[in-house]
């Protein structure tokens, strides 16, 4: 049954993350009462209702349309952090962050999306990246390319001459071994900057419009839809060790992904000379 949802149509699932938004996300866009707000772990990571209401649906929705599958949720996994676990199991998961770049949502920017990827014994087969106050949906699948609103994105190479665009971890929210390596981006030839919500950013490297993302954390939810968009879109991933980003953890960080194998060799080059 999982070999024929995969090899069928799949736009039902983008029905269901364009759902989610439209009922949970969009009604509170711009309209956050105070005590829709709170603090999670400090006060740069917050959680809206937007963002529980909005997994809540999600689940509800992905889970009909794949039995047997299970979903991990950025906020069920703060609820309960075992549902982690199911990364490492043997049953289809859907990887779910259902309101990427909060602060900017809370503070009324365009700049966040829905993110959902599915993904079985460790392999991403297909993703969604939704941002709703855009209305670009981004979708990919394993083997078959990435799209934007049903046009095909390719990476492609930076320019010879121009300096890498990347977007980075904020140094002030890593630790020290990790703001070391960081800081090695603010070398000749590389222009760095803190990121934005990490699905966008994903998808500005995936269509050419950055060269490269450089990463210190590693929660799927973050990551899972964007770096299977940019290895469909033509581009390259590894974490410090030169190993590949494993969705169930343990990386050695931070991480990039990038335009091109070379780009992401570049950037891997500049985070071991700053570690």
């Amino acid at each position: 049954m999982f070999d024929d949802f995969l090899a069928g149509d799949l736009s039902q699932v983008e029905a269901a993350v364009r759902a989610a938004a439209a009922a949970e996300i969009m009604p509170r866009y711009r309209q956050l009462a105070d005590d829709d707000v709170i603090e999670k772990n400090g006060p740069h990571d917050l959680v809206t209702t937007a963002d529980r209401r909005a997994e809540e649906h999600l689940t509800a929705s992905l889970l009909r349309l794949l039995p047997g599958s299970v979903v991990v949720g950025e906020e069920a996994v703060h609820a309960d952090p075992k549902v982690y676990e199911a990364l490492g199991g043997d049953a289809p998961v859907w990887i779910v962050d259902p309101v990427d770049g909060t602060r900017q949502f809370v503070a009324g920017e365009r700049g966040f999306c829905t993110l959902v990827a599915l993904a079985h014994h460790g392999e991403l087969l297909a993703s969604w990246t939704y941002a709703p106050a855009l209305d670009e949906m981004a979708v990919a699948v394993r083997g078959r390319g990435a799209t934007v609103d049903g046009t095909a994105i390719r990476a492609g190479s930076p320019a010879p001459d121009a300096a890498l665009r990347i977007a980075m971890s904020h140094p002030d929210y890593t630790s020290d071994e990790q703001k070391r390596a960081l800081l090695g981006l603010r070398a000749e030839g590389l222009a760095a900057r803190p990121c934005g919500s990490a699905g966008l950013e994903y998808l500005a490297v995936a269509r050419g419009q950055a060269d490269a993302v450089a990463f210190s954390w590693e929660f799927a939810w973050d990551h899972a839809a964007g770096l299977l968009l940019v290895a469909e879109a033509g581009g390259a991933q590894a974490t410090l060790s030169g190993a590949p980003f494993r969705i169930a953890g343990g990386n050695d960080l931070p991480f990039t992904a990038a335009r091109d194998r070379a780009t992401a060799d570049r950037v891997l080059s500049a985070l071991r000379a700053g570690a």
